[in-house]
């Protein structure tokens, strides 16, 4: 039964059901984007190259012709399928494209933590001074417990 409890407790914690939703929103998204490059980006630079259907670009390996690449594995030829892995690099390029500028809108608009005051400021004479300081040492002053003016170094 602990065990149970454990997993109960692993599985409530927010990481895991962040890493869930995100490889779902990342499983929806890699359709789209497969999508997009092989309905819409693909088609016009094979168009661009000389009608070229980049996902029939294969290597026979029998010697026996075949049409296509799809006669080619429904009668089990071996096939080296190079322009289906152009698609996917392509595919790729496109993700890694589209995540990197994601990640650096949502950094940019990210809540920046502050970090804690390392210096504070002597009440007396306003010099900068670490904040463990009991004494100035500038003015020599003897500070107070606390000292209003903290600030970030």
């Amino acid at each position: 039964m602990k065990i149970f409890d454990e997993f109960k407790k692993f599985l409530a914690r927010g990481n895991v059901i962040d890493l869930a939703v995100g490889i779902i929103v990342g499983t929806a998204f890699g359709q789209i984007v497969s999508s997009l490059v092989k309905d819409v980006v693909m088609p016009p630079i094979g168009l661009l190259l000389g009608k070229v259907d980049f996902s029939n670009l294969y290597i026979n390996l029998t010697g026996h012709p075949y049409p296509n690449l799809a006669a080619a594995q429904k009668a089990g030829a071996p096939t080296i399928n190079y322009g289906l892995f152009l698609n996917h690099v392509i595919n790729f390029l496109i993700i890694a494209f589209v995540i990197f500028f994601a990640v650096r809108l949502i950094n940019k608009f990210s809540l920046k933590k502050e970090d804690p005051a390392t210096t504070k400021s002597c009440p007396y004479c306003f010099s900068s001074i670490p904040i463990q300081a009991t004494k100035c040492a500038h003015c020599t002053a003897d500070l107070p417990e606390t000292t209003v003016h903290a600030e970030k170094q």
